[in-house]
């Protein structure tokens, strides 16, 4: 297939941890490894979480908390504790992605992208993608 026809690749944008308190996560990536945090903390009502993203590399590592107890993040840090939260991919077309993994009788969590910061997005579901929550990011 010419170059130009070609499905643009699949990038690594970030890996979510959940964590219990920002600031004390912030202490061990920030001040232990010397990595740069980019911006500020940023509250997500829609999703009710704070996060904070870390460059590494070209990729970030985003470091999440609940901001409500209701909330279905503050329902896995409850159940899982902290750790890995999700995995999430940068896609040229999410769309098309999302209808791809349909037909492979995948399982969405949206399966209409959510906008927010630049950026659509859906979740998929830990079923099908080998028990990883994993997120695909299409920029705007």
């Amino acid at each position: 297939m010419p170059n130009s026809q070609r499905e643009a690749p699949i990038q690594l944008n970030h890996i979510a941890l959940v964590v219990e308190d920002l600031q004390g996560a912030l202490a061990f990536w920030r001040d232990g490894l010397g990595l740069t945090v980019e911006g500020e903390i940023q509250s997500v009502p829609e999703e009710a979480v704070a996060i904070v993203k870390i460059a590494v590399g070209d990729s970030h590592i985003e470091l999440i908390s609940p901001s409500t107890a209701g909330s279905g993040v503050a329902k896995y840090l409850a159940k899982r504790g902290p750790g890995l939260h999700h995995i999430c991919l940068e896609v040229a077309d999410l769309n098309a992605k999302l209808r791809q993994l349909q037909a492979l009788g995948c399982e969405l969590i949206n399966e209409t992208p959510r906008e927010r910061a630049g950026w659509r997005y859906a979740f998929i579901h830990p079923k099908s993608s080998g028990g990883c929550l994993l997120e695909l990011y299409e920029r705007l």
